[in-house]
């Protein structure tokens, strides 16, 4: 009986510990959130950011690892550590974490959109509100970039660094003229058996080919951006399906299998196994044409009307060991010098999050003389054809009944 109750004190005594040792970080990250600026950087001398991140592109990992890793040690003293993992199972980490009353994680930093950052934020597993905190985005973003993710409110807890829009990429030399909308996608699919195809969702480029492919064909984005309807849904989607059922048994290896993600799709269109391509980055050609991976002969081009945007973030999570160095990163992640370096299409070639107009003139010539490569658009034919996102309930249901009625069916 005595053991028995020991047991019981044990518990007790570890369950007012953990309590304890949640409510003092709590205090110390509203403490945190207190401080000026220049004192975060002083305290964050010295520490490691363990940045996890979709690692699915060389050149975004070698930007990240070279470029963005030096200048912030360089600057700041802080190591970055990049650490390649999927939105889905960090936040699922994270999740397991707090449930376990772990408040020292491992984690410093995420790149996390949409459903997973909606899922992140509704569970408690991120800090903040931090981004008001950063002079960068108080200088130089226009604040509603930052007021909602795939249609879920922000209210502080990510900070943009990236703008992304959807275009494919194909080979000048082998099509003349680029099926540029979806009708003629289903025509140019036909006459050319076995010449395209699309990542498997729930792959990012894959997923974000559905929902564009859903926008287009079910009458534009405007009337989904109240949330998500499921009668709507359930009406509106069996034209996707129709779509996608009728161009399968003339995709690459006649629909029986699609490629399991984007890297895999890069590999065949490389190859020359598929003419078509297809991209969340809108200098990718560009840059892979420098890097020899891609013919002179590539370019991109655009669905009309029908082109899809969206802003990448990055969060922190609830129990990041080094919070003050990851405020530091995601400030200097918005400085003009790094989101220039981002912009060339060598390095990455991602869009800037940046108001050029707001930059000090020598940063804003940077940007009026950027050469986006021979195998990129204007900026005015992304800005015609750009499409914003639909809020991110619609990207589950549409991998749901994608495998449902197109994988299965």
């Amino acid at each position: 009986m005595k053991q028995y109750f020991f047991v019981i004190f044990i518990l007790i005594i570890s369950v007012i510990s953990v309590f304890s040792e949640g409510m003092r970080e709590l205090e110390n990250d509203a403490d945190l959130l207190e401080k000026d600026f220049d004192q975060i950087i002083e305290e964050a001398d010295g520490q490691t950011v363990n940045f996890y991140m979709w690692g699915g592109s060389d050149t975004v990992n070698k930007w990240i690892d070279n470029y963005a890793a030096s200048e912030i040690k360089k600057n700041y003293n802080i190591t970055l550590n990049r650490v390649p993992m999927d939105a889905s199972v960090f936040v699922n980490k994270l999740l397991a974490e707090k449930q376990a009353g772990r408040n020292k994680g491992v984690i410093d930093m995420v790149w996390i959109n949409a459903e997973n950052f909606r899922n992140a934020k509704e569970a408690g597993l991120l800090f903040g509100p931090f981004l008001e905190k950063l002079p960068n985005f108080n200088r130089y973003v226009n604040p509603a970039l930052a007021e909602s993710d795939a249609g879920y409110p922000i209210e502080g807890y990510e900070a943009p660094y990236g703008r992304a829009q959807f275009n494919f990429e194909y080979d000048s030399s082998v099509i003349k003229s680029p099926p540029d909308t979806y009708k003629k996608l289903l025509e140019w699919v036909k006459t050319h058996p076995g010449r395209f195809t699309y990542p498997q969702p729930p792959d990012f480029t894959g997923s974000a080919f559905l929902r564009q492919t859903f926008i287009a064909l079910t009458g534009g984005a405007d009337q989904y951006k109240n949330g998500f309807n499921r009668e709507m849904f359930d009406k509106k989607a069996p034209v996707l399906w129709e779509y996608l059922n009728e161009i399968e048994p003339y995709l690459w290896q006649k629909g029986k299998s699609y490629p399991k993600d984007t890297a895999a799709l890069d590999t065949l269109f490389e190859r020359g196994e598929v003419d078509i391509n297809m991209s969340f980055t809108q200098a990718r050609a560009s840059t892979r044409i420098e890097q020899g991976r891609y013919r002179n002969s590539v370019r991109t081009f655009l669905m009309k009307k029908a082109s899809l945007f969206n802003t990448h973030f990055i969060a922190i999570p609830f129990n990041a060991p080094s919070k003050e160095a990851a405020i530091v990163v995601a400030d200097f992640l918005l400085s003009p010098q790094a989101q220039y370096s981002k912009n060339i299409p060598e390095n990455w070639g991602d869009f800037t999050v940046l108001t050029v107009d707001k930059l000090k003139e020598d940063d804003k010539k940077l940007f009026d003389t950027l050469d986006l490569g021979k195998a990129s658009l204007p900026f005015e034919e992304w800005d015609r054809n750009g499409i914003p996102e639909i809020p991110s309930s619609y990207i589950e249901a549409l991998a749901k009944g994608w495998e449902e009625n197109v994988l299965k069916n």
